[in-house]
Protein backbone atom coordinates (compact mmCIF):
# COMPACT_ATOMS: atom_id res chain seq x y z
CA UNK A 1 0.00 0.00 0.00
CA UNK A 2 1.05 3.62 -0.34
CA UNK A 3 2.37 6.06 2.18
CA UNK A 4 -1.15 7.04 3.26
CA UNK A 5 -1.92 3.67 4.86
CA UNK A 6 -4.01 4.56 7.88
CA UNK A 7 -6.05 2.89 10.59
CA UNK A 8 -8.02 4.15 13.55
CA UNK A 9 -5.93 2.03 15.90
CA UNK A 10 -2.43 0.55 15.62
CA UNK A 11 -1.51 -2.10 18.20
CA UNK A 12 2.09 -3.17 18.83
CA UNK A 13 2.20 -6.84 19.80
CA UNK A 14 -0.17 -9.72 19.01
CA UNK A 15 -0.10 -11.57 22.31
CA UNK A 16 -3.37 -12.15 24.13
CA UNK A 17 -3.46 -8.56 25.45
CA UNK A 18 -3.03 -6.91 22.06
CA UNK A 19 -5.39 -9.39 20.42
CA UNK A 20 -8.09 -8.92 23.08
CA UNK A 21 -7.89 -5.15 22.60
CA UNK A 22 -8.06 -5.64 18.82
CA UNK A 23 -11.18 -7.80 19.13
CA UNK A 24 -12.92 -5.26 21.37
CA UNK A 25 -12.00 -2.26 19.22
CA UNK A 26 -12.80 -3.96 15.92
CA UNK A 27 -16.19 -4.95 17.30
CA UNK A 28 -16.70 -1.24 18.03
CA UNK A 29 -16.40 -0.65 14.28
CA UNK A 30 -12.89 0.78 14.34
CA UNK A 31 -10.22 -0.13 11.79
CA UNK A 32 -7.42 -1.94 13.63
CA UNK A 33 -3.93 -3.06 12.57
CA UNK A 34 -1.94 -5.36 14.88
CA UNK A 35 1.81 -5.62 14.31
CA UNK A 36 3.74 -8.63 15.58
CA UNK A 37 7.52 -9.03 15.59
CA UNK A 38 7.52 -12.82 15.56
CA UNK A 39 6.52 -15.13 12.69
CA UNK A 40 3.26 -16.01 14.44
CA UNK A 41 0.83 -14.40 16.85
CA UNK A 42 0.02 -15.57 20.35
CA UNK A 43 2.86 -14.35 22.57
CA UNK A 44 3.17 -16.53 25.67
CA UNK A 45 0.11 -18.54 24.57
CA UNK A 46 2.12 -20.40 21.96
CA UNK A 47 2.68 -24.01 21.08
CA UNK A 48 6.02 -25.22 19.72
CA UNK A 49 7.02 -28.36 17.84
CA UNK A 50 10.65 -29.09 18.79
CA UNK A 51 10.51 -32.26 16.69
CA UNK A 52 7.84 -33.59 14.36
CA UNK A 53 4.87 -35.02 16.22
CA UNK A 54 5.64 -33.39 19.58
CA UNK A 55 3.80 -30.27 20.74
CA UNK A 56 4.81 -28.40 23.88
CA UNK A 57 3.84 -25.15 25.57
CA UNK A 58 7.10 -23.27 26.10
CA UNK A 59 5.58 -20.62 28.36
CA UNK A 60 2.07 -20.34 29.74
CA UNK A 61 0.02 -23.51 30.06
CA UNK A 62 -3.09 -22.58 32.08
CA UNK A 63 -6.15 -20.46 31.38
CA UNK A 64 -7.15 -17.96 34.04
CA UNK A 65 -9.96 -16.45 31.97
CA UNK A 66 -13.10 -18.21 33.15
CA UNK A 67 -14.63 -15.11 34.73
CA UNK A 68 -13.71 -12.72 31.90
CA UNK A 69 -16.56 -10.47 30.72
CA UNK A 70 -14.99 -10.75 27.27
CA UNK A 71 -16.27 -14.32 27.01
CA UNK A 72 -19.82 -12.91 26.86
CA UNK A 73 -19.15 -9.54 25.26
CA UNK A 74 -17.09 -10.94 22.38
CA UNK A 75 -19.27 -14.08 22.09
CA UNK A 76 -16.20 -16.28 22.00
CA UNK A 77 -18.23 -19.47 21.66
CA UNK A 78 -18.83 -18.34 18.07
CA UNK A 79 -15.12 -18.66 17.31
CA UNK A 80 -14.26 -22.17 18.43
CA UNK A 81 -13.90 -22.23 22.22
CA UNK A 82 -16.20 -23.87 24.75
CA UNK A 83 -16.77 -23.25 28.44
CA UNK A 84 -18.81 -24.90 31.16
CA UNK A 85 -19.21 -22.55 34.10
CA UNK A 86 -20.10 -25.32 36.51
CA UNK A 87 -18.61 -24.17 39.80
CA UNK A 88 -20.81 -26.66 41.61
CA UNK A 89 -18.27 -29.29 40.55
CA UNK A 90 -15.93 -27.78 43.08
CA UNK A 91 -18.31 -28.02 46.00
CA UNK A 92 -19.07 -31.73 45.75
CA UNK A 93 -18.65 -34.10 48.63
CA UNK A 94 -15.23 -35.35 47.53
CA UNK A 95 -13.76 -31.90 47.07
CA UNK A 96 -15.17 -30.57 50.34
CA UNK A 97 -13.74 -33.48 52.30
CA UNK A 98 -10.30 -33.07 50.78
CA UNK A 99 -10.14 -36.62 49.43
CA UNK A 100 -9.55 -35.44 45.85
CA UNK A 101 -6.34 -33.52 46.51
CA UNK A 102 -3.11 -35.36 47.29
CA UNK A 103 -0.34 -33.11 48.56
CA UNK A 104 3.17 -34.32 47.79
CA UNK A 105 5.52 -34.10 50.78
CA UNK A 106 8.99 -35.52 51.35
CA UNK A 107 7.64 -38.40 53.43
CA UNK A 108 4.70 -39.23 51.13
CA UNK A 109 1.16 -37.98 50.47
CA UNK A 110 -0.73 -35.67 52.81
CA UNK A 111 -4.36 -34.62 52.58
CA UNK A 112 -6.18 -31.44 53.42
CA UNK A 113 -8.78 -31.35 56.17
CA UNK A 114 -12.46 -30.45 55.99
CA UNK A 115 -11.60 -27.14 57.68
CA UNK A 116 -9.07 -26.37 54.94
CA UNK A 117 -11.65 -26.82 52.22
CA UNK A 118 -14.41 -25.09 54.12
CA UNK A 119 -12.12 -22.07 54.52
CA UNK A 120 -11.06 -22.16 50.88
CA UNK A 121 -14.63 -22.50 49.61
CA UNK A 122 -15.77 -19.71 51.91
CA UNK A 123 -13.06 -17.25 50.87
CA UNK A 124 -13.56 -18.05 47.16
CA UNK A 125 -17.25 -17.16 47.35
CA UNK A 126 -18.47 -20.69 46.63
CA UNK A 127 -20.32 -20.96 49.94
CA UNK A 128 -22.26 -17.75 49.41
CA UNK A 129 -26.02 -17.93 48.98
CA UNK A 130 -26.00 -17.70 46.05
CA UNK A 131 -22.29 -18.33 45.27
CA UNK A 132 -20.39 -15.20 44.20
CA UNK A 133 -17.15 -16.70 42.89
CA UNK A 134 -17.43 -15.03 39.46
CA UNK A 135 -18.28 -11.69 41.03
CA UNK A 136 -15.27 -11.90 43.35
CA UNK A 137 -12.88 -12.86 40.54
CA UNK A 138 -14.10 -9.95 38.43
CA UNK A 139 -13.80 -7.57 41.36
CA UNK A 140 -10.19 -8.65 41.85
CA UNK A 141 -8.94 -8.67 38.26
CA UNK A 142 -11.51 -7.52 35.71
CA UNK A 143 -12.09 -4.07 37.14
CA UNK A 144 -10.32 -0.88 35.97
CA UNK A 145 -8.30 1.19 38.44
CA UNK A 146 -10.11 4.13 40.00
CA UNK A 147 -9.48 7.71 38.84
CA UNK A 148 -6.63 9.47 40.64
CA UNK A 149 -9.03 11.67 42.62
CA UNK A 150 -10.64 8.61 44.29
CA UNK A 151 -8.93 7.40 47.46
CA UNK A 152 -8.16 3.69 47.34
CA UNK A 153 -9.02 2.14 50.70
CA UNK A 154 -11.01 -0.65 52.32
CA UNK A 155 -14.27 1.09 51.36
CA UNK A 156 -13.47 1.50 47.65
CA UNK A 157 -11.39 -1.50 46.56
CA UNK A 158 -13.77 -3.73 44.58
CA UNK A 159 -13.05 -7.11 46.20
CA UNK A 160 -13.44 -5.52 49.62
CA UNK A 161 -16.86 -4.24 48.59
CA UNK A 162 -17.86 -7.72 47.45
CA UNK A 163 -16.88 -9.29 50.78
CA UNK A 164 -18.58 -6.54 52.74
CA UNK A 165 -21.85 -7.06 50.87
CA UNK A 166 -21.87 -10.80 50.28
CA UNK A 167 -19.87 -12.20 53.23
CA UNK A 168 -19.45 -9.47 55.87
CA UNK A 169 -17.96 -11.90 58.38
CA UNK A 170 -14.85 -12.11 56.15
CA UNK A 171 -14.52 -8.35 55.67
CA UNK A 172 -11.88 -6.64 57.77
CA UNK A 173 -9.53 -3.81 56.91
CA UNK A 174 -6.66 -6.13 57.89
CA UNK A 175 -7.19 -8.01 54.62
CA UNK A 176 -5.32 -5.16 52.94
CA UNK A 177 -2.29 -5.70 55.19
CA UNK A 178 -2.14 -9.49 55.22
CA UNK A 179 -0.12 -11.77 53.03
CA UNK A 180 -1.69 -15.03 51.90
CA UNK A 181 -0.27 -16.98 54.82
CA UNK A 182 -1.96 -14.59 57.25
CA UNK A 183 -5.26 -15.24 55.47
CA UNK A 184 -4.84 -19.01 55.40
CA UNK A 185 -3.80 -19.14 59.05
CA UNK A 186 -7.13 -17.53 59.86
CA UNK A 187 -9.32 -19.93 57.86
CA UNK A 188 -7.33 -23.13 57.24
CA UNK A 189 -5.25 -25.52 59.32
CA UNK A 190 -3.12 -28.00 57.33
CA UNK A 191 0.37 -26.76 56.54
CA UNK A 192 0.90 -28.70 53.25
CA UNK A 193 -2.41 -27.36 51.95
CA UNK A 194 -1.31 -23.80 52.76
CA UNK A 195 2.06 -24.29 51.06
CA UNK A 196 0.33 -25.71 48.01
CA UNK A 197 -1.94 -22.65 47.76
CA UNK A 198 0.95 -20.23 48.28
CA UNK A 199 3.13 -21.90 45.66
CA UNK A 200 0.35 -21.89 43.04
CA UNK A 201 -0.17 -18.20 43.82
CA UNK A 202 3.54 -17.47 43.33
CA UNK A 203 3.43 -19.26 39.98
CA UNK A 204 0.47 -17.06 39.05
CA UNK A 205 2.02 -13.67 39.80
CA UNK A 206 0.80 -12.66 43.27
CA UNK A 207 2.92 -14.67 45.68
CA UNK A 208 1.81 -16.01 49.03
CA UNK A 209 4.56 -14.07 50.80
CA UNK A 210 3.78 -10.63 49.29
CA UNK A 211 2.36 -8.36 51.98
CA UNK A 212 -0.97 -6.77 51.16
CA UNK A 213 -1.70 -9.29 48.43
CA UNK A 214 -3.71 -11.88 50.36
CA UNK A 215 -6.88 -11.69 48.26
CA UNK A 216 -5.26 -11.25 44.80
CA UNK A 217 -2.99 -14.20 45.63
CA UNK A 218 -5.92 -16.37 46.72
CA UNK A 219 -7.98 -15.37 43.69
CA UNK A 220 -5.09 -16.35 41.41
CA UNK A 221 -5.37 -19.85 42.88
CA UNK A 222 -9.16 -19.83 42.47
CA UNK A 223 -8.83 -18.88 38.80
CA UNK A 224 -6.27 -21.64 38.25
CA UNK A 225 -8.40 -24.20 40.10
CA UNK A 226 -11.39 -23.51 37.87
CA UNK A 227 -9.22 -24.36 34.89
CA UNK A 228 -7.99 -27.69 36.22
CA UNK A 229 -11.59 -28.77 36.94
CA UNK A 230 -12.83 -28.03 33.44
CA UNK A 231 -14.84 -24.97 34.43
CA UNK A 232 -13.24 -22.45 32.08
CA UNK A 233 -12.65 -22.38 28.29
CA UNK A 234 -11.29 -25.69 27.04
CA UNK A 235 -8.80 -26.41 24.26
CA UNK A 236 -5.53 -25.49 25.99
CA UNK A 237 -4.07 -22.02 26.14
CA UNK A 238 -2.99 -21.85 22.49
CA UNK A 239 -6.43 -22.99 21.41
CA UNK A 240 -7.94 -20.18 23.42
CA UNK A 241 -5.67 -17.70 21.68
CA UNK A 242 -6.94 -18.95 18.32
CA UNK A 243 -10.45 -18.14 19.52
CA UNK A 244 -9.46 -14.56 20.33
CA UNK A 245 -7.63 -14.22 17.02
CA UNK A 246 -10.58 -15.50 14.98
CA UNK A 247 -12.89 -13.11 16.83
CA UNK A 248 -10.68 -10.11 16.08
CA UNK A 249 -10.31 -11.06 12.41
CA UNK A 250 -14.04 -11.70 12.05
CA UNK A 251 -14.65 -8.10 13.12
CA UNK A 252 -12.15 -6.77 10.58
CA UNK A 253 -8.84 -6.47 12.48
CA UNK A 254 -5.70 -6.81 10.34
CA UNK A 255 -2.73 -8.81 11.69
CA UNK A 256 0.80 -8.62 10.28
CA UNK A 257 3.58 -10.89 11.50
CA UNK A 258 7.35 -10.40 11.00
CA UNK A 259 6.66 -6.69 11.40
CA UNK A 260 8.75 -5.38 14.32
CA UNK A 261 8.12 -1.77 15.27
CA UNK A 262 11.16 0.48 15.45
CA UNK A 263 9.53 3.66 16.73
CA UNK A 264 6.25 5.15 17.87
CA UNK A 265 5.79 8.35 15.86
CA UNK A 266 4.93 11.31 18.08
CA UNK A 267 3.99 14.71 16.71
CA UNK A 268 2.98 17.74 18.76
CA UNK A 269 2.60 15.60 21.88
CA UNK A 270 0.42 12.95 20.26
CA UNK A 271 1.08 9.38 19.07
CA UNK A 272 0.11 9.34 15.40
CA UNK A 273 1.54 6.07 14.11
CA UNK A 274 4.52 3.72 14.03
CA UNK A 275 7.62 3.18 11.94
CA UNK A 276 8.59 -0.43 11.23
CA UNK A 277 12.15 -1.69 11.31
CA UNK A 278 13.98 -1.99 8.02
CA UNK A 279 13.79 -5.80 8.21
CA UNK A 280 9.98 -5.86 8.51
CA UNK A 281 8.33 -7.95 5.81
CA UNK A 282 5.71 -5.30 5.09
CA UNK A 283 6.87 -2.92 2.38
CA UNK A 284 5.34 0.24 3.79
CA UNK A 285 7.44 1.13 6.81
CA UNK A 286 5.12 3.86 8.17
CA UNK A 287 1.58 3.08 9.39
CA UNK A 288 -0.56 5.92 10.69
CA UNK A 289 -3.03 5.78 13.58
CA UNK A 290 -5.83 8.35 13.45
CA UNK A 291 -7.14 7.69 16.97
CA UNK A 292 -4.60 5.81 19.11
CA UNK A 293 -1.52 3.62 19.36
CA UNK A 294 -1.60 0.78 21.89
CA UNK A 295 1.66 -0.77 23.09
CA UNK A 296 1.05 -4.42 23.96
CA UNK A 297 4.74 -5.05 24.50
CA UNK A 298 6.48 -4.79 27.84
CA UNK A 299 6.81 -1.44 29.51
CA UNK A 300 10.61 -1.26 29.39
CA UNK A 301 10.70 -1.87 25.65
CA UNK A 302 7.91 0.65 25.20
CA UNK A 303 9.80 3.41 26.98
CA UNK A 304 13.42 2.51 26.23
CA UNK A 305 13.10 1.46 22.58
CA UNK A 306 9.84 2.70 21.07
CA UNK A 307 9.42 6.16 22.60
CA UNK A 308 12.24 8.58 22.00
CA UNK A 309 13.82 10.07 25.16
CA UNK A 310 12.80 13.57 24.08
CA UNK A 311 9.13 12.70 24.54
CA UNK A 312 9.24 11.39 28.11
CA UNK A 313 10.10 13.23 31.29
CA UNK A 314 13.53 11.95 32.49
CA UNK A 315 12.17 11.21 35.97
CA UNK A 316 9.41 9.02 34.50
CA UNK A 317 11.92 7.12 32.34
CA UNK A 318 14.15 6.58 35.37
CA UNK A 319 11.26 5.23 37.41
CA UNK A 320 10.39 2.83 34.60
CA UNK A 321 14.01 1.66 34.55
CA UNK A 322 13.82 1.07 38.29
CA UNK A 323 10.71 -1.12 38.19
CA UNK A 324 11.45 -4.40 39.92
CA UNK A 325 11.59 -7.72 38.10
CA UNK A 326 12.22 -9.62 41.33
CA UNK A 327 9.15 -11.81 41.21
CA UNK A 328 11.17 -14.83 40.17
CA UNK A 329 11.03 -16.44 36.75
CA UNK A 330 10.56 -19.88 35.29
CA UNK A 331 12.78 -22.69 34.06
CA UNK A 332 10.46 -24.76 31.86
CA UNK A 333 10.97 -28.49 31.26
CA UNK A 334 9.46 -30.93 28.78
CA UNK A 335 10.27 -34.65 28.68
CA UNK A 336 9.82 -37.08 25.79
CA UNK A 337 9.80 -40.68 27.02
CA UNK A 338 9.16 -44.17 25.68
CA UNK A 339 6.85 -45.07 28.54
CA UNK A 340 4.76 -42.56 30.53
CA UNK A 341 6.32 -41.30 33.73
CA UNK A 342 5.20 -43.18 36.85
CA UNK A 343 4.80 -41.95 40.39
CA UNK A 344 7.03 -43.70 42.89
CA UNK A 345 5.30 -46.06 45.29
CA UNK A 346 4.99 -43.63 48.20
CA UNK A 347 3.32 -41.03 45.95
CA UNK A 348 1.18 -43.40 43.87
CA UNK A 349 -2.11 -42.56 45.53
CA UNK A 350 -1.74 -38.89 44.47
CA UNK A 351 -0.84 -39.47 40.82
CA UNK A 352 -4.01 -37.73 39.54
CA UNK A 353 -3.83 -34.66 41.76
CA UNK A 354 -0.29 -34.25 43.10
CA UNK A 355 1.13 -31.41 41.00
CA UNK A 356 3.51 -29.61 43.37
CA UNK A 357 6.43 -30.90 45.43
CA UNK A 358 7.52 -30.65 48.22
CA UNK A 359 4.65 -29.07 50.13
CA UNK A 360 5.88 -29.93 53.62
CA UNK A 361 6.32 -26.61 55.38
CA UNK A 362 6.98 -22.92 55.24
CA UNK A 363 10.60 -23.71 56.00
CA UNK A 364 11.03 -25.25 52.55
CA UNK A 365 8.90 -22.56 50.91
CA UNK A 366 10.93 -19.70 52.36
CA UNK A 367 14.21 -21.53 51.74
CA UNK A 368 13.21 -21.56 48.08
CA UNK A 369 12.18 -17.88 48.17
CA UNK A 370 15.56 -16.98 49.71
CA UNK A 371 17.39 -19.07 47.11
CA UNK A 372 15.54 -17.46 44.20
CA UNK A 373 15.06 -13.88 45.40
CA UNK A 374 17.82 -13.54 47.99
CA UNK A 375 20.87 -15.53 46.86
CA UNK A 376 19.79 -15.02 43.22
CA UNK A 377 22.10 -17.59 41.74
CA UNK A 378 21.76 -21.15 40.49
CA UNK A 379 19.81 -23.34 42.92
CA UNK A 380 21.65 -24.18 46.14
CA UNK A 381 18.90 -26.35 47.67
CA UNK A 382 19.33 -30.12 47.49
CA UNK A 383 17.33 -31.24 44.44
CA UNK A 384 15.15 -33.50 46.57
CA UNK A 385 13.92 -30.38 48.41
CA UNK A 386 13.62 -28.14 45.36
CA UNK A 387 9.97 -27.11 44.67
CA UNK A 388 8.36 -27.57 41.25
CA UNK A 389 4.94 -27.51 39.60
CA UNK A 390 3.77 -30.18 37.17
CA UNK A 391 1.30 -28.44 34.86
CA UNK A 392 1.71 -31.25 32.39
CA UNK A 393 0.00 -32.56 29.31
CA UNK A 394 -1.66 -35.43 31.14
CA UNK A 395 -3.34 -32.92 33.44
CA UNK A 396 -4.37 -30.08 31.14
CA UNK A 397 -4.81 -31.55 27.66
CA UNK A 398 -7.50 -34.00 26.69
CA UNK A 399 -5.77 -36.60 24.48
CA UNK A 400 -9.02 -37.47 22.70
CA UNK A 401 -9.03 -34.15 20.88
CA UNK A 402 -5.65 -32.53 21.53
CA UNK A 403 -2.79 -34.99 21.77
CA UNK A 404 0.57 -33.41 22.43
CA UNK A 405 2.50 -36.39 21.12
CA UNK A 406 1.64 -38.30 17.94
CA UNK A 407 4.94 -40.16 17.64
CA UNK A 408 4.23 -43.92 17.93
CA UNK A 409 5.36 -45.49 21.17
CA UNK A 410 6.28 -42.21 22.85
CA UNK A 411 4.86 -39.93 25.54
CA UNK A 412 5.39 -36.24 26.34
CA UNK A 413 5.15 -34.40 29.64
CA UNK A 414 5.13 -30.61 29.32
CA UNK A 415 5.45 -28.40 31.27
CA UNK A 416 7.22 -28.95 34.57
CA UNK A 417 8.17 -25.50 35.80
CA UNK A 418 10.55 -24.33 38.51
CA UNK A 419 11.49 -20.90 39.86
CA UNK A 420 14.93 -19.41 39.29
CA UNK A 421 16.19 -15.80 39.45
CA UNK A 422 15.39 -13.48 36.52
CA UNK A 423 18.40 -13.13 34.20
CA UNK A 424 18.71 -9.43 35.03
CA UNK A 425 19.28 -10.22 38.70
CA UNK A 426 21.40 -13.38 38.57
CA UNK A 427 24.57 -12.79 40.59
CA UNK A 428 26.75 -14.32 37.88
CA UNK A 429 25.19 -12.39 35.00
CA UNK A 430 22.20 -12.73 32.66
CA UNK A 431 23.64 -15.71 30.79
CA UNK A 432 24.78 -17.66 33.86
CA UNK A 433 22.02 -20.27 33.71
CA UNK A 434 22.50 -20.67 29.95
CA UNK A 435 26.20 -21.40 30.49
CA UNK A 436 25.30 -24.11 33.00
CA UNK A 437 22.33 -25.48 31.11
CA UNK A 438 23.49 -29.10 31.03
CA UNK A 439 24.01 -29.03 34.80
CA UNK A 440 20.68 -27.27 35.29
CA UNK A 441 18.86 -29.86 33.16
CA UNK A 442 20.44 -32.67 35.19
CA UNK A 443 19.46 -30.89 38.43
CA UNK A 444 15.87 -30.52 37.20
CA UNK A 445 15.65 -34.22 36.33
CA UNK A 446 17.03 -35.15 39.73
CA UNK A 447 14.50 -32.90 41.46
CA UNK A 448 11.57 -34.28 39.50
CA UNK A 449 12.80 -37.86 39.87
CA UNK A 450 12.26 -37.58 43.61
CA UNK A 451 8.58 -38.18 42.86
CA UNK A 452 8.51 -40.00 39.49
CA UNK A 453 10.28 -42.86 37.74
CA UNK A 454 11.25 -42.93 34.09
CA UNK A 455 13.59 -39.98 33.63
CA UNK A 456 16.60 -42.21 33.00
CA UNK A 457 17.86 -43.68 29.75
CA UNK A 458 16.73 -45.61 27.80
CA UNK A 459 13.21 -44.47 28.76
CA UNK A 460 14.12 -40.79 28.49
CA UNK A 461 14.38 -39.86 24.81
CA UNK A 462 14.83 -36.11 25.13
CA UNK A 463 14.71 -33.35 27.75
CA UNK A 464 13.93 -29.85 26.52
CA UNK A 465 14.85 -27.24 29.09
CA UNK A 466 13.95 -23.62 28.41
CA UNK A 467 15.92 -21.09 30.43
CA UNK A 468 14.57 -17.64 31.30
CA UNK A 469 16.98 -15.95 28.91
CA UNK A 470 15.99 -18.30 26.11
CA UNK A 471 12.37 -17.39 26.77
CA UNK A 472 13.20 -13.69 26.45
CA UNK A 473 15.00 -14.25 23.15
CA UNK A 474 12.25 -16.50 21.86
CA UNK A 475 9.46 -14.13 22.82
CA UNK A 476 10.39 -10.51 23.40
CA UNK A 477 7.32 -9.91 25.54
CA UNK A 478 8.60 -12.35 28.17
CA UNK A 479 10.06 -9.70 30.42
CA UNK A 480 12.40 -11.34 32.90
CA UNK A 481 11.66 -14.71 31.31
CA UNK A 482 8.17 -14.95 32.72
CA UNK A 483 4.66 -13.96 31.71
CA UNK A 484 3.71 -11.52 34.46
CA UNK A 485 6.74 -9.29 33.96
CA UNK A 486 7.11 -7.42 37.24
CA UNK A 487 6.20 -8.48 40.73
CA UNK A 488 2.68 -7.94 41.96
CA UNK A 489 2.96 -6.65 45.47
CA UNK A 490 1.23 -3.90 47.42
CA UNK A 491 3.18 -1.08 45.77
CA UNK A 492 2.78 -2.49 42.24
CA UNK A 493 -0.91 -3.35 42.03
CA UNK A 494 -4.00 -1.74 40.58
CA UNK A 495 -3.84 2.06 41.10
CA UNK A 496 -0.08 1.82 41.64
CA UNK A 497 0.89 -0.37 38.66
CA UNK A 498 3.25 0.21 36.98
CA UNK A 499 3.37 3.81 38.30
CA UNK A 500 0.42 5.75 39.77
CA UNK A 501 0.25 8.24 36.89
CA UNK A 502 0.09 5.36 34.36
CA UNK A 503 -2.21 3.03 36.27
CA UNK A 504 -5.10 3.84 33.92
CA UNK A 505 -3.03 2.88 30.86
CA UNK A 506 -2.38 6.42 29.59
CA UNK A 507 1.21 7.57 28.96
CA UNK A 508 1.71 10.97 30.63
CA UNK A 509 2.54 13.78 28.24
CA UNK A 510 1.66 11.79 25.10
CA UNK A 511 -1.96 11.84 23.94
CA UNK A 512 -3.29 8.83 22.09
CA UNK A 513 -0.70 6.40 23.47
CA UNK A 514 -1.91 3.62 25.75
CA UNK A 515 -0.26 0.72 27.60
CA UNK A 516 -1.68 -2.75 27.04
CA UNK A 517 0.72 -5.32 28.52
CA UNK A 518 0.79 -7.24 31.79
CA UNK A 519 4.05 -5.56 32.82
CA UNK A 520 2.41 -2.16 32.55
CA UNK A 521 -1.04 -2.79 33.92
CA UNK A 522 -3.11 -4.47 36.59
CA UNK A 523 -3.59 -7.38 36.98
CA UNK A 524 -0.82 -9.02 34.98
CA UNK A 525 -0.29 -12.74 35.11
CA UNK A 526 -2.65 -14.94 33.18
CA UNK A 527 -5.96 -13.25 33.92
CA UNK A 528 -6.90 -13.46 30.27
CA UNK A 529 -8.68 -10.53 28.66
CA UNK A 530 -8.47 -8.49 31.87
CA UNK A 531 -6.20 -5.78 30.50
CA UNK A 532 -8.18 -5.42 27.28
CA UNK A 533 -11.46 -5.18 29.19
CA UNK A 534 -10.12 -2.73 31.77
CA UNK A 535 -8.48 -0.61 29.07
CA UNK A 536 -11.77 -0.36 27.17
CA UNK A 537 -13.18 1.77 30.00
CA UNK A 538 -10.40 4.30 29.48
CA UNK A 539 -10.70 4.30 25.68
CA UNK A 540 -14.43 4.98 26.04
CA UNK A 541 -13.69 7.79 28.50
CA UNK A 542 -11.36 9.39 25.95
CA UNK A 543 -13.89 9.16 23.13
CA UNK A 544 -11.85 6.66 21.13
CA UNK A 545 -14.17 3.65 21.39
CA UNK A 546 -17.97 3.66 21.23
CA UNK A 547 -19.22 0.11 21.81
CA UNK A 548 -22.73 -1.09 21.10
CA UNK A 549 -25.35 -2.61 23.35
CA UNK A 550 -23.15 -5.67 23.88
CA UNK A 551 -20.83 -3.67 26.18
CA UNK A 552 -21.22 -3.42 29.94
CA UNK A 553 -18.84 -1.73 32.33
CA UNK A 554 -17.48 -3.15 35.55
CA UNK A 555 -19.97 -2.53 38.39
CA UNK A 556 -17.05 -1.09 40.39
CA UNK A 557 -15.94 1.32 37.66
CA UNK A 558 -15.84 4.98 38.71
CA UNK A 559 -15.75 7.49 35.80
CA UNK A 560 -13.03 10.10 35.78
CA UNK A 561 -14.25 13.69 36.15
CA UNK A 562 -14.48 15.53 32.84
CA UNK A 563 -14.48 12.29 30.85
CA UNK A 564 -17.16 10.31 29.04
CA UNK A 565 -18.57 7.60 31.27
CA UNK A 566 -18.01 4.01 30.15
CA UNK A 567 -21.41 3.09 31.63
CA UNK A 568 -23.76 2.83 28.61
CA UNK A 569 -26.79 4.47 30.18
CA UNK A 570 -24.76 7.58 30.91
CA UNK A 571 -24.13 8.06 27.18
CA UNK A 572 -21.65 10.60 25.86
CA UNK A 573 -22.18 13.16 28.61
CA UNK A 574 -18.89 13.94 30.40
CA UNK A 575 -19.09 13.46 34.15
Amino acid sequence: MGEAERYDIVIIGAGHNGTTAAAYLAKCGLSVCVLEERPECGGAQENAEPIAGVHISPHAVALYGGAAPGWEQLELWRYGSRMDWAAQRLSGEGFASGTLLGLLCTDGVSYASAKDFDGWLKLSGMLGNPPFIKELLRATFWSPPHPPEVEVNAETIPFMQVYKERMPEVWTEELLEWDMFDLMDEYMETEPFKIYQAYIAWMSGAAGHFEGMAIPALESVVAATLYTTGTVPMGAIHGFYHTLFRCAVAHGAIFRTCCPVDEIIIRHGRAVGVRLRDNATWGNKVIWADKAVLSATDIKQTFNKLIGPQYVDPSVRKRVDDLSLKGGTLYVNAFLTREPLRYRAKFKEAEQTGVCYPMDSREIYYEHVADCMGVQGNPTMPPERYPWLWAGSSRIFTPEYHSQCTRPGMSIESSIVCYVPPPEYHVDGPDAINKDKNKMDAYMRQAFSTVVEGLEEPNLVHHWGLTPQEQEFRNTGMLGGTWYGVRQCRDQWWNERPLPEMARYRVPGIDGLYLCHQSSAHPGGLCLMAIGYNLMHILIEDGIAEPGDWWYASPWYIPEKGKISAVPREGKIPV
